[in-house]
């Protein structure tokens, strides 16, 4: 049984042509600051899809915004066919099941053992009783390279990387068709970082879920990504496969993707 179905209530399925994710004409303002610009994207099923851009470009502020955090100033964001911020409160609910966020510190609740920050999704369904809730929380333990012991251990007592990994536990916990990232390997050494794209990239290939990362790091995004995004000038100014946007002739592309490392990377990942 999946974990979604056993609470659902109301059918959140996406449209024939399986987009997970469109956005029309998003443009987002604070103040008298724009950001984003009648901003057009959309992400298909099984797409693996890097974002990035600038130091304030608003690719952190464009993630939120996919998942319901932020609202924009103007234009709709979908997920699944349905608007993020969908006026019944039941397709919003199931919505939120759908998908699956790993913050870019983890955002683990300090107060919580690793066990019941795992629990946490699985106990707000409502529907599971302790033992399914249990025997869940160490399966995903184990996807994520853990062990059963690591669950009793506070946030405060994890690595970086084990941190990583609990929190991409939870994110994962309610079976999600989506996982968003939010810089995923920021704050790992190089080795750790390279093994944090490879278990997301094994899980990604097992389980068929569609991933929206934003990340300034040439290594995790030739290592991952299928597709790229990236946003300039507040609107998005090349979208396609690594290969596509390289070929876009934009002072920003060349600077970010022609440097001697980024030419190391790309030759070793999606290049």
């Amino acid at each position: 049984m999946n974990i979604i179905d056993a609470s659902a209530s109301v059918q959140t399925s996406s449209p024939a042509n399986r987009s997970i994710i469109e956005i029309r004409g998003v443009s987002t303002r604070f103040g008298d600051t724009v950001i984003h610009r009648d901003i057009d994207l959309d992400v298909e099923a099984g797409q693996i899809l890097g974002l990035v851009g600038g130091s304030g470009s608003g690719k952190t502020t464009l993630l939120r915004e996919i998942v319901g955090l932020l609202i924009p100033s103007s234009g709709s964001v979908k997920l699944f066919g349905h608007p993020v911020l969908d006026a019944d409160p039941l397709i919003r609910r199931n919505l939120r099941r759908r998908f699956g966020m790993l913050f870019q510190q983890g955002a683990l609740f300090s107060a919580l053992s690793v066990f019941d920050n795992i629990a946490f999704p699985l106990r707000e369904l409502r529907v599971l009783d302790k033992e399914m809730i249990r025997e869940l929380v160490f399966l995903k333990l184990g996807m994520v390279e853990l062990e059963t012991r690591h669950g009793q251990l506070m946030p405060a007592e994890l690595s970086g990387g084990m941190v990583k990994r609990v929190a991409l536990a939870r994110a994962l916990s309610l079976e999600p068709e989506l996982l968003v990232l939010d810089e995923p390997t920021a704050g790992l050494d190089p080795d750790l970082a390279d093994n944090f794209v490879k278990l997301i990239r094994m899980l990604q290939k097992e389980l068929g879920f569609t991933v929206v990362m934003v990340t300034h790091d040439l290594d995790t995004l030739a290592g991952l990504a299928t597709h790229v995004a990236v946003l300039a000038e507040q609107r998005i100014i090349a979208c396609g496969t690594p290969a596509e946007v390289l070929a876009v002739d934009h002072p920003f592309i060349r600077n970010f993707f022609c440097s001697e490392h980024a030419t190391a990377a790309m030759q070793k990942g999606f290049v």
